[in-house]
């Protein structure tokens, strides 16, 4: 404890200047100096996992035509936005791991805080969607053509991405319209509307109620509606007669749920919990699992043995 208060005293004295500038400082992992090389490793390692990943469904799904369905549209949007989001915020972290500079401009730190918002809110519906597709292919598979039509696709995305960046809007002008103490200290790696709420000089009631509704709204029911969709779809599962079709469905179903649950029981933790001096630590690893493990686990989770994705590789390379 007293030398985290050594790192703090040197951090704030080496930015003094800067931060009434107008600068944020990002503690980060300054209390586990020990940790930060091990943790740049780590995280540049995941981090270009999830940018190779993302890529290669994109690229693939878009230059072979008979994976353009509405699933690999919806992953497609996944990629893209899992690239967005691990770039809104971990390559900052990379430089604050990487050298003793840790501070971020007010201007930085506002246009993070909103991109990483909107980005973890939209990941959140398109999810659900992607639940209700994969329920309509499994479920209703005669009418899932009726279900799933190219026009509805669009607009269940659209509607992903404005609700994501509408909500996003909404906290960002919340928290930055409050007055802020002056040392700016943030105990966080990135800027995150609960961390900055901390740095409140008056009550922040307001705020935190409404952070607390529409986490509800935007992580607790998409969690619940992805979790009726995959019980549907298990049950289905359930009924086929074909032993090997069963244990299929059920690898990827489950793989998909690991993945899903990893990135919401996090997020929830992070929203869903009153803020206390012993909970910051620890949000900073929750904080991990969602911006740095989940984005590089959803291509392999939604490629991992998949025939399609497989046979389209082929097609590019010429070998069928």
């Amino acid at each position: 404890m007293l030398y985290f208060s050594q790192i703090t005293s040197t951090i704030m004295h080496n930015n003094i200047n800067a931060t009434f500038e107008g600068y944020f400082i990002l503690l980060g992992f300054s209390r586990w100096p020990h940790l930060e090389f091990i943790l740049f490793v780590v995280i540049l390692i995941f981090y270009l996992m999830t940018l190779l990943g993302n890529l290669f469904i994109i690229v693939l799904s878009h230059l072979d035509t008979r994976l353009h369905t509405p699933m690999y549209f919806f992953l497609s949007n996944l990629s893209f936005l899992d690239l967005c989001y691990t770039t809104s915020c971990i390559p900052q972290l990379l430089v604050n791991l990487w050298g003793q500079e840790k501070t971020i401009s007010f201007a930085g730190c506002m246009i993070q805080l909103y991109f990483v918002l909107a980005l973890g809110t939209t990941e959140c519906v398109l999810l659900v969607v992607m639940a209700y597709d994969r329920y309509a292919a499994v479920c209703r598979p005669l009418h899932y053509t009726v279900l799933m039509p190219p026009r509805l696709c669009h607009l269940l995305a659209v509607t992903s991405w404005a609700s994501g960046f509408t909500n996003s809007a909404l906290h960002s002008l919340c928290t930055f319209w409050i007055p802020l103490c002056e040392h700016h200290l943030v105990n966080h790696f990135f800027c995150e509307v609960p961390a900055l709420l901390r740095l409140s000089c008056v009550r922040t009631h307001a705020n935190e109620l409404t952070l607390l509704v529409t986490s509800f709204i935007f992580v607790v029911i998409p969690l619940l509606l992805i979790l009726t969709s995959y019980g549907a779809i298990t049950w289905a599962v359930l009924r086929m007669p074909s032993k090997s079709g069963l244990q299929k469905a059920f690898g990827t179903c489950g793989a998909h749920l690991m993945v899903v649950s990893l990135f919401f029981i996090s997020a929830m933790c992070i929203y869903l919990q009153p803020p206390t001096e012993s909970s910051q630590d620890r949000s900073k690893f929750i904080a991990l699992i969602y911006t740095v493990v989940t984005p590089s686990l959803n291509p392999l989770i939604y490629t991992l043995r998949n025939k399609d994705v497989k046979r389209a590789v082929k097609r590019l390379l010429g070998q069928e």
